[in-house]
């Protein structure tokens, strides 16, 4: 197996997995809960969040991970690849004792692929935030539930680095405007590796 790349300090990934053969790791609405809850736990001492979607076979998550400078200090630095997988596993682990199920719940170890440029970050988010309706899963992105485009768009306090996201884009009007239409793909092709989760 692939040796994949540990996360680095101050870098932005593209991070995603998948159900092993393609199965639905969430099930109902309260799994998408306790993910979420579980990635607070894990994650946002380690990672700012900037855009996620989770759907039921998959989920993509773009962050940051943070300088160890900036941990508090009242937070050790914790490695962040362990972190990610520490969240994964404790996800599955209480998937498996929830429906009776054993083995694996996600196909491998998550995806990550480094975000080196402005328009690369843009694009990805779109993306991300069009998905479901992308595989079908709903006929209108904006009404998926599990994704962080609402949020983006709302004035309700949240985790997200939701100012940051709009700063990108200049105003959420323009937010709203570059989610009119699919993201150009080719322009980010290695960052959603030709789309590997076809629903």
């Amino acid at each position: 197996m692939q040796k994949l790349p540990a996360l680095q300090f101050g870098k932005y990934y593209h991070i995603y997995n998948r159900g092993i053969n393609r199965e639905n790791i969430f099930f109902e609405a309260r799994n998408y809960v306790y993910f979420l809850a579980l990635y607070v736990k894990y994650i946002e001492t380690i990672a700012d969040t900037f855009a996620y979607c989770l759907m039921r076979n998959h989920f993509h998550l773009l962050v940051r991970i943070i300088e160890t400078f900036e941990v508090s200090q009242t937070s050790k630095v914790c490695d962040p690849t362990q972190q990610f997988s520490n969240l994964f596993n404790a996800y599955a682990k209480a998937i498996n004792k929830a429906y009776g199920r054993t083995g694996s719940l996600f196909e491998g170890r998550f995806g990550r692929i480094e975000v080196t440029s402005a328009e690369y970050f843009k694009n990805l988010i779109v993306y991300i935030h069009r998905n479901p309706q992308k595989h079908g899963f709903v006929e209108d992105f904006r009404e998926y539930p599990y994704s962080s485009y609402a949020t983006i768009l709302a004035d309700k306090p949240t985790r997200l680095k939701r100012d940051a996201v709009v700063k990108w884009f200049r105003s959420q009007d323009a937010v709203r405007a570059c989610h009119q239409s699919e993201p150009d793909t080719r322009a980010i092709r290695y960052l959603v590796e030709d789309d590997v989760f076809d629903a």
